[in-house]
């Protein structure tokens, strides 16, 4: 999907949502319709748990950006210009080292901390257009960086846009990421947890309450609906 948009030169924008980007965009209209304009990549047991309880079915993978952005670097098979915004200014230079050093096949055009005010707004899409990027990572944070790319777009040149989260901090070793045995068991989350628990405990525990709350809620309007059609529809008794 990703080679094909860069191939044919076709916009692309990608919104990775977990629970708590669902939370959001469920408190917020605005961010909604934001997402609405994206194409939406899972991320973390939240999701594939509503996803199992409204289809009956899980995902068929875990498309988190900290491993979505590597793959799409192994796999592309093309040699990509990038431009990485977002994170604090050392953070995103060290992720610019680490992207030259381990994918020699595409080159950092550009990048530039995530800290800038409406007033340098038009600076850093020129910043980016002048980089001639094939592809923008943008690390601010929900709902920022989504927010950025769709309300910009018209005027970025980026062929695909990608909002990646923590991802800079990941790769410049900022934050460290949970043990493979936790991520294999879905649990990375409770890893972040322990490393920042003031700034994520109301994320991961009020929080995930009310996402299940939600989709508990949605799956019971679901069966109710599916068991009007059905009574709409059964032929009538002779």
């Amino acid at each position: 999907m990703i080679r094909s948009a860069m191939l044919l030169r076709l916009k692309m924008d990608i919104g990775i949502c977990n629970a708590n980007t669902v939370l959001q965009a469920m408190d917020s209209p605005a961010y909604a319709r934001t997402l609405s304009r994206m194409t939406l990549f899972n991320d973390g047991i939240g999701v594939d748990i509503a996803n199992r309880a409204l289809t009956g079915a899980p995902f068929p993978a875990n498309l988190n950006g900290t491993d979505l952005v590597p793959f799409i670097l192994h796999t592309i098979g093309l040699p990509l210009r990038i431009y990485l915004l977002g994170a604090k200014p050392e953070p995103v230079a060290r992720a610019a080292e680490h992207i030259e050093d381990n994918y020699p096949g595409h080159h950092v055009a550009g990048f530039r901390d995530g800290y800038f005010g409406p007033d340098e707004l038009d600076d850093v899409i020129a910043d980016i257009n002048a980089a001639k990027a094939d592809l923008l990572l943008v690390g601010m944070g929900n709902p920022r960086q989504e927010q950025f790319i769709v309300d910009n777009r018209a005027r970025l040149n980026p062929t695909v846009c990608i909002g990646v989260g923590a991802l800079f901090d990941f790769m410049s070793g900022e934050v460290v990421r949970a043990p493979q045995v936790l991520q294999a068991a879905g649990l990375e989350w409770l890893f972040r947890l322990m490393q920042e628990p003031r700034r994520l405990g109301k994320r991961y525990t009020i929080g995930i309450y009310r996402f299940l709350a939600a989709v508990y809620r949605l799956r019971q309007e679901t069966r109710r609906a599916a068991a009007l059609e059905a009574e709409r529809t059964r032929p009538p008794m002779l």
